[in-house]
């Protein structure tokens, strides 16, 4: 470069320079420029983190989608062979009592409002608007199902809308549970002359053909006296969070 140049280059630069500092002017196009740079620099970044975001939690969904159908599977199975062992008792024992219930698995949609946490719209298969159903999560009574706008809506266990037939105790005090809007239930109508203390176990009954006998409800935390029945607060095993997927009794027979 020629030697003789250099100080006219620096003495541009200083010029430029000093009008890129004072003038408002000039700084703007440049400023403009800078910022239209670094917002698509950084909206393609956040795509570009986003799509290996979604792969990998697709990635990660699939494997534990994978891994639940193995042990629903596995489960299936084990139902299958106590059914069979119980039939061949009643058999044994010349008894034409049979257990064949009729339970879909379903799938979790969406919350049916946001904010509230204990209605989900479900995908299930043969919906029948006229029923209510009994729902199931890991062996333990999470709610019922509901027919909303012709389509099936969970109520979990804490909604007041969410009530079926349950045993208290050693002694299976009958009872009927239903939700608070809080994290615990409330058992009505338990008779008085069925003794019921804290930490009795709450079961369903299978009386109102919505669940099984047997299945866990909860545990009494606090026994009150109203207008002639016992009332008992639990502590319920199932508490909402965000399953993917819940049993749906569909018919007990």
């Amino acid at each position: 470069m020629n030697k003789e140049l250099i100080p006219t280059l620096v003495l541009i630069l200083a010029l430029f320079g000093g009008a890129l500092y004072y003038f408002e002017s000039v700084q703007r196009p440049f400023l403009s420029l800078l910022s239209f740079t670094k917002s698509t620099y950084l909206e393609t970044l956040e795509s570009v983190e986003k799509s290996i975001d979604e792969h990998f939690d697709q990635q990660a969904t699939i494997i534990e989608l994978n891994n639940e159908l193995v042990q629903y599977k596995k489960d299936q199975l084990i139902m299958q062979q106590l059914q069979a062992e119980n039939s061949a008792l009643f058999r044994a024992n010349n008894s034409s009592f049979t257990t064949r219930p009729d339970v879909d698995l379903v799938r979790v949609l969406s919350y049916s409002k946001f904010g509230d946490h204990r209605k989900l719209w479900l995908k299930m298969n043969d919906f029948n608007t006229s029923k209510v159903y009994g729902l199931v999560y890991n062996e333990l009574a999470a709610g019922i199902v509901v027919n909303a706008h012709n389509q099936p809506m969970a109520l979990l266990n804490g909604d007041p809308k969410s009530s079926y037939a349950v045993f208290v105790g050693k002694k299976l005090a009958p009872g009927i549970v239903h939700g608070t809007n809080s994290d615990q239930l409330l058992v009505k109508f338990i008779p008085t002359w069925i003794p019921i203390h804290k930490g009795d176990e709450v079961i369903t009954s299978g009386l109102d053909n919505l669940f099984f006998h047997g299945l866990k409800v909860g545990k009494v935390i606090s026994v009150t006296l109203s207008q002639g029945y016992q009332n008992a607060v639990i502590e319920p095993y199932y508490k909402p969070n965000q399953p993917a997927y819940f049993h749906v009794i569909k018919l007990l027979r």
